[in-house]
């Protein structure tokens, strides 16, 4: 049986629902309602939309007002505020202001004093947090979700599918991938993990999954390079300057938003990488920049398929 697969763009990225079990008309109809859900979280957590919570808090900042937010996004601070404490402050949805400083379009390498100016305004524990309002205290301060929002929205697309009776399947949202269940006939479904210094579409691993979800954070996502040095997108929120002690960690996990934050941590804990992922009991491939591999040592099943590219 075919499965069937419904492009789209989306939180700037190519996306796609997946869906196999079915007539392709009922098919697509649920993969019209996860994509919908998509563009609803989208809408509500995006920084570039004047109309959306987060600029609603964002615009606030400083001026001594309080924001009321619904239970969604109280949830969603809430999670964020665990991840900034799992993380020992390094995953903060404040640190988003440091872009103001990094223009990867431009390939610009910021001066220190730039980062210097930004540093005080990041920091969860400053914003002023008690369900349902919330506060950034200080004139320049900003949320971002982007941390988490793909990987939520794929969570939430998985959700509003299983809820509409599809159990076969995956979402894919620029590679942040929630599985729905296996292929109808059982097989699991396989995703290749990119090669992080080949073009688009090379692959240096693969894994096999009829559940659960996919994330991967690498320096290849979005970067530039200045003599002979590689500055991309994964700022430590103390120093503000790109992270460069690996390249890629793609993990698995139950939902999406666990499998992204525990990528993005340990791309932002350099040497303490390992030992973090091993003490939340993660399956993940992580490559070093000489292009070696290191995974937890785990049943031939549950392994990252490292062998020849495909």
């Amino acid at each position: 049986m075919d499965s069937y697969g419904f492009e789209f763009q989306a939180m700037s990225s190519a996306c796609e629902v997946r869906l196999d079990g079915g007539d392709e008309r009922v098919l697509a109809a649920a993969a019209q309602t996860a994509i919908a859900e998509v563009r609803r979280i989208e809408a509500k957590y995006s920084r570039y939309r004047a109309d959306s919570i987060v600029s609603r808090i964002n615009a606030a900042a400083g001026s001594g007002q309080a924001v009321d937010v619904d239970r969604e996004t109280a949830a969603l601070l809430d999670f964020a505020g665990q991840l900034c404490e799992a993380s020992d402050g390094l995953f903060d949805i404040t640190s988003g202001v440091l872009r103001r400083a990094w223009d990867f379009r431009a390939a610009r390498v910021p001066q220190a004093s730039e980062l210097a100016a930004l540093l005080p305004l990041i920091g969860w524990p400053k914003v002023r947090w008690q369900e349902p309002r919330i506060e950034l205290p200080l004139a320049g301060m900003e949320l971002d979700f982007g941390g988490f929002g793909k990987e939520y929205a794929a969570d939430r697309a998985a959700e509003v599918l299983r809820a509409g009776g599809m159990a076969h399947g995956f979402v894919n949202l620029g590679g942040d991938i929630r599985v729905l269940g296996p292929r109808a006939d059982g097989r699991p479904w396989r995703f290749g993990i990119q090669h992080p210094r080949r073009g688009e579409g090379q692959t240096i691993a693969s894994v096999e999954m009829s559940s659960g979800a996919l994330a991967t954070s690498g320096d290849y996502e979005r970067f530039f390079e200045q003599d002979g040095r590689r500055y991309c997108h994964i700022l430590d929120p103390r120093t503000g300057w790109p992270v460069t002690a690996w390249m890629s960690f793609s993990v698995t996990a139950p939902a999406c938003t666990a499998a992204g934050a525990l990528s993005t941590i340990a791309m932002l804990k350099g040497d303490g990488a390992l030992d973090f992922l091993a003490t939340q009991g993660a399956t993940f491939l992580a490559i070093d920049p000489l292009l070696r591999t290191f995974q937890p040592g785990l049943s031939q099943a549950d392994r990252f398929d490292c062998g020849e590219d495909r």
